[in-house]
């Protein structure tokens, strides 16, 4: 936990993330990326230099199999607020609209709807659990299937609604969120969604997993290459 706390801190303070009296909705999917953060960001409340307010949100999906009972019991444990919103976003995307590239559609929807909810708490930001590798396969299926180099920004300001998008765990590698959701027996709930595992990014996992046994530091060279390329400037820091 120390590591990817350390990771978060550097991450708040490198893109000014965080500021004095800041009401944050945790997007909560019930997998280990969004639980490692909400209680990352719930230790950091104890030594950041600003005050700030944690609400946690989970959307539903209409799909059955899906029990938040252990998160919920987490987020108690964690003296934080938990809303969750019921949707039917996966049963329009699968059973109504029968996409063959759900992806897509899914996310746009679940980010508006999670944007809307953020807003009805009364939070000027929303949190996500992205992180290292996240930020690496955008990049990769964005070169790939786009062809122009882009992946989400650490800090990203939504104008329409007001709300501003940050992702404090981006220098956190997988690995170590993975291992913090083992020491800490984080409820990880498994997504009930058809299409998990199957997907373009996974193709992207397996490629990085690949590129990783071959260059073993390449997803940190990546990543300094996001930070550092001054003629590219995805990642610009405050």
């Amino acid at each position: 936990m120390k590591k990817v706390l350390g990771c978060l801190r550097k991450t708040v303070q490198d893109f000014n993330m965080i500021d004095e009296g800041d009401r944050i909705a945790v997007g909560i999917s019930g997998g280990k990326d969004s639980l490692t953060l909400l209680k990352a960001l719930r230790l950091y409340q104890y030594f950041s230099p600003v005050s700030y307010e944690l609400e946690a949100v989970t959307l539903t999906m209409g799909f059955d199999d899906f029990d938040l009972t252990e998160v919920e019991n987490f987020c108690n444990e964690l003296d934080i607020n938990y809303t969750i919103k019921h949707t039917q976003i996966g049963r329009i995307v699968f059973d109504v609209r029968h996409e063959k590239n759900p992806c897509s559609l899914c996310a746009k929807m679940r980010r508006g709807a999670l944007h809307n909810a953020a807003l009805e708490l009364g939070c000027n930001k929303v949190a996500l659990g992205h992180h290292r590798e996240d930020a690496i396969e955008t990049l990769l299926l964005s070169l790939f299937y786009e062809g122009r180099f882009n992946t989400f920004a650490p800090v990203t300001y939504l104008s329409r609604k007001d709300l501003t998008v940050i992702r404090p765990l981006v220098y956190a590698s997988e690995a170590d969120i993975k291992r913090v959701a083992q020491k800490h027996n984080l409820p990880v709930v498994k997504s009930p969604c058809p299409a998990n595992g199957i997907t373009k990014r996974q193709d992207m996992k397996d490629m990085m997993c690949y590129l990783n046994q071959k260059i073993p530091n390449s997803s940190e060279q990546i990543l300094s290459a996001l930070l550092n390329s001054k003629n590219i400037n995805l990642w610009e820091k405050a």
